[in-house]
């Protein structure tokens, strides 16, 4: 657990766990490296594991500046560079996949192999429409009703239903979660703005799609189409976990991950 201070004086919180090839896991739109917590023992075991809180999220610096897929991606680079990381795999979940499209086009010698998880080359009407309603339930109700709304885009029923905790964000904790409501709008504005469709079937990495059936916020549809536009791309598409896969079936997605990473 450290601090990475930029070349502008913000600061990126960062974690370093355990030993072998180096493994970059970067977080989708709420930007927290405690996404991969249920990950970080197992994988730990067999590479060097490094996350970090986005800019503009949990431990890292609440800059209020214009969010952009690129910055995002730079301040992963700018990291890789303070840890001597020449070149890395890479798994990015959601906007953490929108990084790793913008590194792998961008600066394709950083990028072992590349992971894609529940992400997208290009938005459509629904992706504009579902987040158009996250900003205005941020924008009139708070960061309370937003984050206790996304849990049902983010999960399946099935799950919430059996684990009934996982809704429950006080106001308080929200509060905490989303100190800066400007900066959630201006991340929503960076991720609306990622469209690389022309660009993606030019990388060259060996790649793994990887999204869920019922997905509600990067439809498995998505995925599909990531999968066809990069020539050396494998999809896997699971039926059940939603948005968070991750996090609903933790082993799964290590077995699917590791098989890549290791084949």
């Amino acid at each position: 657990m450290a601090e990475l201070t930029l070349s502008n004086g913000a600061t990126l919180y960062y974690e370093v766990h355990g030993d072998g090839p180096s493994l970059v896991l970067a977080a989708g739109l709420s930007g927290s490296a405690t996404f991969w917590n249920p990950h970080v023992p197992e994988l730990s075991k067999r590479y060097k594991v490094v996350l970090h809180d986005h800019r503009g999220t949990g431990r890292s610096s609440l800059d209020r500046i214009e969010y952009s897929v690129p910055q995002m991606a730079d301040d992963v680079l700018a990291l890789m560079d303070h840890l001597g990381i020449e070149k890395a795999h890479f798994a990015g979940h959601s906007t953490g996949g929108a990084m790793g499209q913008h590194i792998a086009l961008e600066h394709p010698g950083r990028i072992d192999r590349l992971v894609l998880s529940a992400t997208w080359a290009g938005f459509d009407g629904y992706f504009q429409q579902l987040f158009r309603v996250r900003t205005e339930i941020l924008d009139a109700m708070g960061p309370g009703a937003y984050l206790r709304a996304n849990i049902l885009f983010m999960l399946p029923s099935d799950h919430l239903r059996d684990n009934p905790d996982a809704g429950r964000i006080t106001d308080e904790a929200a509060a905490q979660q989303v100190p800066v409501p400007e900066i959630v709008k201006s991340r929503i504005a960076a991720i609306m703005a990622h469209d690389r469709r022309k660009d993606v079937p030019t990388i060259q990495h060996r790649t793994l799609v990887f999204g869920a059936r019922d997905d509600m916020v990067t439809p498995a549809y998505l995925s599909e189409e990531l999968g066809r536009l990069i020539p050396n791309a494998e999809t896997v598409i699971l039926p059940h976990g939603g948005h968070f896969y991750p996090a609903v079936h933790p082993e799964r997605f290590r077995e699917v991950l590791t098989g890549f990473l290791e084949s």
